[in-house]
């Protein structure tokens, strides 16, 4: 289970957004011990812009490792971070504390050279390709073409518009890496309860969704993540032609 502590949000999505370095180290703790065992965490600059520089990714990283969180951490290579293909290059090249992965989004622009760069700094790649909604082949088609040059640090993170089986069955053809699903939004709950019936890894957090399985407002991560345990359960693939940690099981 992974969480994503603050995501695109701000000061005015509520209380139980971790804002601080030190807020999103206290969050973090408190979901690790709720039963996450990843920590997603977007890097912001003062004045809330999402960052990729080592002077703003660095220092979130640290403060977290710092304060004992001792789960794997990610942080976004995005276009909310840095909308210039080359600029995320340089952005991840000049990296002083690095994450141990990092979600590469490959609807946009320079997924595969940022990907790779990534993975030359030892930084294993969450790559993220949309399904379902107004999604379109584009994403898919570029992980594919893309070719897995490290499938043992590189994870296929499927955001599904809607927790439709259909589209999980589509992707029992595709190549054999691990897989984490997530949904955003009203689809969030959906999504985690489809990964645990699918055996897949899972997301969940105030990054994605604000409200309680029930539809009460989330006081923290920490309160997500013990509803996403208990909803998800434990993985349950079938080990012959549904997913169960990866994707293309046959």
């Amino acid at each position: 289970m992974q969480v994503s502590l603050n995501g695109s949000r701000g000061a005015g999505d509520g209380g139980a957004v971790p804002l601080s370095p030190a807020d999103l180290a206290e969050s973090a703790l408190a979901a690790v011990a709720a039963g996450a065992g990843e920590v997603l965490v977007h890097p912001r600059t003062p004045c809330g812009r999402e960052s990729l520089s080592p002077r703003v990714a660095g220092p979130v990283l640290a403060e977290l490792r710092g304060a004992g969180v001792r789960v794997p951490l990610s942080v976004p290579a995005a276009v909310a971070a840095e909308p210039d293909p080359v600029g995320r290059l340089e952005r991840v090249r000049s990296w002083t504390v690095l994450p141990d992965r990092a979600v590469v989004p490959f609807a946009e622009p320079g997924a595969r050279a940022l990907a790779r760069a990534l993975l030359e700094r030892g930084v294993a790649v969450d790559a993220v390709v949309p399904l379902g909604g107004g999604a379109g082949p584009e994403p898919l088609a570029r992980f594919l073409a893309w070719g897995l040059p490290a499938p043992g640090r590189v994870r296929l993170v499927v955001e599904l518009a809607e927790a439709d089986p259909a589209l999980v069955a589509g992707m029992r053809w595709l190549p054999p890496v691990p897989v984490l699903f997530y949904g955003r939004e009203a689809a969030a709950w959906p999504v985690l309860r489809l990964a645990g019936r699918c055996g897949a890894s899972a997301r969940i957090g105030v990054g994605e969704v604000l409200c309680l399985p029930d539809g009460r407002p989330a006081r923290s991560n920490a309160e997500l993540v013990a509803a996403a345990v208990e909803s998800w359960g434990a993985p349950r693939g079938d080990g012959r032609g549904g997913l169960t940690a990866t994707a293309g099981s046959r």
